[in-house]
């Protein structure tokens, strides 16, 4: 073979593998081509076939009509529920959604429980916000129906302020409920009733506050009881005394106590019925009425209780005192007498500028206000709360009460709508669907407010604080359970 043909054979030799090179790679392009196509076209059945079953889901679904569900179901509508939007200061917002804008109180104060609507602690203390200037009376109202409550929150309310250096005054207990937890305080409970050796004289000059010399002692000394007497002749005769009434107590009043150390009311009764020679010979006749009345104290139904020399001392510095009536007979103006008694024992301390902070707990409040007597003395305190540093707490079963307190338009109504005008938080526990337009009317609740109250649950109430309002469920250690628990006679054996 010539060199010529050997170069030949070796060109056609690197060409050709070269050229099935290129037939196998367009092969291998096709192909894949192929595939693409494949897979496209199954892809446009399968979008096909979705579409299809979306479209026969679409045709068998069943809408409302446009006009909204036949029935009690309508107004219904099938499109979507859109409201413009709207902008305004927080002071509209918080009156247009109560309770969804509201800030709080901030963090000083005792702890009650949880914020229903926010979520956080809620804490109350009525000389944090006087001291804040959020409100100008620290006095309270707390209104709740049997089981609602109530009872637990007053007791929660005082004696988790006792560590802050507050004490508790509770002038009148008629069911014996604060007795226990005066104990556990370390308080005293003096349990008042008959075949018990407690005895208070309510004529007893009392607590003598600081920085008053012996003359101002002996004016308010004297000034105290000649009221305290005059209150329960009223109370008795359920009437107001004639200016003839008033000097024969005045004067019997004021020969007992120049002839005595220790006045008792046995003495003026019998001053009163028997007066000195010396006076004015009509005196007997015109004081013969209140002489009889008050012989009640000392002789009839209450003898034993208020008519002789005082068997226990009032101690001011203790952190709490409950007066017991619990052991009374259920008698309301044998009760209002025990209560005017009792008020004016502990007055002089409960009076004291400088004895410090205090709560003054008024339960079963609607026994309490039915007496004139009762209420002028009341009224006084919650007038003065602020300048004694009291505040007073004040507990109802409904607000509707304050309508069964003397006649419309009477001053014993006037005297009753004070005391809910001079309390600036106002709590409402559960109210049954009868009281709702009467507490609505007393508070000046919004229309969802009054609502909501058939529907708070134990422990669970409205707080009204000036303009403010706050849904709040009270929290209760097991401890506090146990000892605030008014149910257990109820109760007990019950497996």
């Amino acid at each position: 073979m010539s060199a010529r043909e050997s170069e030949r054979l070796h060109a056609s030799v690197l060409v050709a593998p070269a050229a099935d090179r290129r037939r196998l790679r367009i092969q291998r392009q096709r192909a894949a081509a192929a595939l693409r196509a494949e897979q496209h076209r199954a892809d446009q059945a399968a979008a096909r076939a979705k579409a299809d079953a979306e479209r026969a889901e679409r045709k068998a679904t069943r809408y409302l009509p446009a006009a909204g569900e036949p029935g009690p179901a309508a107004l219904r509508t099938p499109g979507r529920f859109r409201l413009p939007r709207h902008q305004d200061t927080s002071a509209t917002l918080a009156g247009a959604y109560p309770f969804v804008a509201e800030g709080g109180l901030g963090a000083d104060g005792v702890f009650v429980g949880q914020d229903l609507y926010s979520g956080g602690s809620f804490v109350y203390d009525p000389w944090v916000l006087y001291a804040r200037g959020i409100i100008t009376a620290p006095n309270l109202v707390l209104a709740g129906i049997v089981g609602s409550g109530k009872s637990s929150l007053a007791n929660s309310l005082y004696t988790r302020s006792l560590p802050f250096g507050r004490r508790v005054y509770v002038p009148g207990d008629p069911k014996g409920e604060h007795t226990a937890v005066a104990n556990a305080v370390g308080g005293k409970a003096i349990v008042l009733g008959h075949g018990l050796n407690t005895r208070l004289n309510p004529l007893d000059e009392g607590h003598r506050p600081t920085g008053l010399s012996d003359r101002e002692w002996a004016i308010t000394v004297a000034s105290r009881r000649r009221d305290l007497i005059g209150a329960l002749a009223e109370t008795v005769l359920a009437r107001g005394l004639t200016p003839l009434e008033h000097t024969a107590i005045d004067l019997a009043l004021t020969a007992v106590v120049a002839e005595n150390t220790v006045p008792i009311l046995p003495m003026v009764v019998d001053r009163i019925l028997n007066p000195d020679e010396t006076a004015d010979g009509r005196l007997a006749e015109d004081g013969r009425l209140v002489g009889h009345a008050l012989r009640r104290l000392v002789a009839g139904d209450l003898a034993g209780l208020f008519d002789g020399p005082s068997t226990v001392r009032f101690d001011p510095s203790l952190p709490m005192i409950s007066l017991d009536l619990s052991r009374v007979t259920e008698n309301s103006t044998l009760i209002s007498v025990l209560m005017t008694c009792s008020s004016a024992w502990m007055e002089s301390a409960l009076l004291d500028p400088n004895g410090g902070q205090r709560w003054v707990i008024y339960d079963e409040a609607w026994r309490l206000m039915s007496h004139p007597a009762l209420l002028k003395r009341m009224d006084a305190h919650w007038r003065l709360a602020r300048h004694y540093g009291i505040a007073n707490m004040l507990i109802f079963h409904k607000l509707s009460d304050l309508d069964n307190v003397g006649d419309a338009g009477s001053a014993m109504r006037s005297l009753a709508n004070s005391l809910l005008a001079n309390a600036e938080t106002r709590i409402v526990y559960r109210q049954e669907s009868d009281q709702l337009g009467p507490t609505a009317q007393a508070l000046g609740l919004t229309g969802t407010e009054q609502k909501l109250l058939p529907s708070l649950g134990v422990g669970q109430g409205l707080w009204r604080i000036k303009d403010r309002a706050f849904v709040t469920q009270h929290q209760l250690h097991p401890a506090e359970l146990a000892l605030f628990d008014t149910s257990s006679r109820l109760t007990s054996g019950v497996k």
